[in-house]
């Protein structure tokens, strides 16, 4: 497996996920994960960070689901777990995505506020509004158009995307939500058509913004998959 690095000091590392691996085993498929590729690359960080029952988590402290690419950011000690972890927690971090969603976005700005909960048909989705079920968790996703286009007589539209919480599925939730779900989505969008090159989900985690454990700024940013690019011109 190769990941890129995209920075790294005696604290952080930052990582490229590409999309179609996960962050994490999930107990069921023996397919390598980035945990695999964290505890052979850097054995140090074996013990870093939290457990999820007898599964391992080394310097995990935020995850991308396993069709989605781009920057992840990881602890390599545990005093630097505790900080990103609380930095989280309270917001402080600044994550923005980029993603194709289906149908034409009618306002140029607009901020999804919905808290989230279990769908009531399917385990693996979650919902926004009425009909989800069991713990609603606050969910604040914020949007910007970029480009509203057209391929094949299909509207598309190319959004920017910040989410200000960071529930399961938030971004792919909200967009569902507001009825322009992201493309090529197999969970939230399996009716829709994929924009011809595009094969995957159309989500990817383009910059992380933090203070470091010096107080400062640092930003981190992965560049647009490729596919994106050939489709959005």
């Amino acid at each position: 497996m190769k990941i890129k690095v995209l920075y790294e000091d005696s604290n952080i590392l930052a990582i490229d996920k590409p999309s179609g691996i996960s962050v994490h085993p999930d107990g069921r498929s023996k397919e390598k994960t980035i945990t695999d590729w964290v505890i052979k690359n850097y054995p140090k960080m074996k013990n870093v960070g939290e457990s999820l029952g007898e599964i391992k988590r080394p310097g995990i402290v935020h995850r991308l689901d396993r069709e989605t690419s781009g920057v992840m950011l990881l602890a390599k000690n545990q005093k630097a777990f505790e900080f990103f972890k609380n930095q989280f927690v309270n917001r402080e971090i600044k994550k923005t995505y980029h993603a194709i969603v289906s149908g034409s976005v009618r306002l140029d700005r607009g901020v999804v506020n919905k808290p989230i909960g279990r769908s009531p048909r399917d385990f693996r989705r979650y919902l926004a509004g009425r009909g989800a079920r069991g713990e609603m968790r606050e969910a604040i996703t914020e949007y910007k158009v970029l480009k509203r286009f057209e391929l094949s007589h299909i509207k598309y539209t190319y959004l920017e995307i910040h989410p200000k919480t960071g529930r399961t599925h938030q971004i792919r939730v909200h967009m569902k939500f507001l009825n322009h779900p992201i493309v090529c989505d197999s969970l939230y969008n399996p009716d829709n058509p994929c924009p011809k090159g595009i094969t995957r989900l159309a989500l990817h985690a383009k910059l992380i913004e933090f203070k470091d454990m010096k107080g400062k700024l640092v930003k981190i940013e992965s560049k647009l998959p490729k596919e994106f690019g050939k489709v959005v011109k």
